[in-house]
């Protein structure tokens, strides 16, 4: 009898470690696409924090005693349905969270924060919403693209330089546990330029990225999926926020490709091939000459 109770104890335990470990999140390079849906008011993504769906549970301990604790004892038995009472509870809870009930995405900038665009063309009038649109959508593939390819040097310039390194740790964390983040059929079905305003001596532009995706994780080990799906898509809301010194133009473009010059050696570059001078091997950051990008929010999810 207590060999079935310590076995049927030993089974319950180890459901019950499995259920409280902490899990890895899907990346998607900021860590929205997780596995239940979300909308609504929350927490913003790229201030300080580093990235990583982890779940914790408050530590708990079962004590009890037995005045004679003969084979027969009713209290192992009562110890097994406490144990299993307490691992089904944490597996609904843990539905109910997935599932998108109160489970709020960030809040977006207040609409009385901003002005219209048109405000910084009349300062800008080079300006080009609609090239900038284009812009951010080919920065979204671009980041995807090296997220699976878990280097993200190539999009160094295009962002603040903590938001990067955020991006870094979190590519390198997947590297170390020999795991690959895919984002696949990838459709950016809108960028809204929802509006501008000054701040500590900066232009910021405020934009909404609507987007579809497939997000899953693989074990490079074993080529297994461990976390997103292959099938189910998901409808991302995404905001961003970018930002360059005050009294910046628009720099002119030709054919689509934008004019920089590397500040390092003087040599001309092309924006849209690399992001190194291919004459002094220099990092170049835009941060101090265009748009950079310096918060990303994660303001809804919807899974079809």
């Amino acid at each position: 009898m207590k060999k079935k109770l310590f076995a049927v104890l030993a089974a319950v335990l180890m459901i019950a470690a499995f259920v409280l470990t902490p899990r890895i999140g899907i990346a998607d390079l900021g860590d929205f696409s997780g596995g239940g849906d979300y909308g609504g008011g929350g927490s913003d993504w790229g201030g300080g924090s580093d990235w990583g769906g982890s779940y914790s549970g408050g530590d708990y301990g079962t004590s009890y005693s037995s005045r004679g604790g003969d084979s027969g004892s009713a209290f192992p038995i009562i110890l097994i349905f406490i144990i299993a009472f307490v691992v089904i509870s944490v597996i609904a809870s843990r539905k109910k969270q997935n599932s998108g009930a109160n489970r709020p995405g960030a809040t977006r900038t207040a609409a009385s924060l901003l002005k219209p665009i048109s405000d910084l063309m009349e300062r800008d009038p080079d300006f080009s919403p609609e090239d900038f649109k284009e812009q951010l959508s080919n920065l979204y593939f671009k980041m995807q693209d090296c997220c699976m390819k878990r280097d993200v040097e190539p999009i160094r310039p295009y962002f603040a330089d903590a938001l990067w390194q955020q991006f870094d740790r979190q590519v390198k964390q997947l590297k170390a546990m020999n795991r690959t983040n895919y984002v696949e059929r990838i459709a950016v079905l809108s960028v809204d330029l929802k509006g501008c305003y000054q701040d500590k001596g900066e232009d910021v532009i405020v934009a909404e990225i609507y987007a579809r995706i497939v997000d899953y994780t693989v074990d490079d080990n074993t080529g297994k999926v461990i976390a997103g799906s292959k099938t189910q898509e998901k409808f991302m809301t995404y905001e961003y926020s970018l930002s360059r010194p005050i009294g910046r133009k628009t720099a002119p473009r030709e054919e689509g490709v934008s004019e920089r010059h590397c500040p390092n050696c003087g040599a001309p570059l092309s924006v849209n091939e690399s992001v190194k001078c291919p004459f002094c091997g220099s990092v170049i950051s835009f941060s101090d000459h265009d748009w950079t990008v310096y918060a990303i929010k994660g303001i809804s999810q919807r899974t079809v």
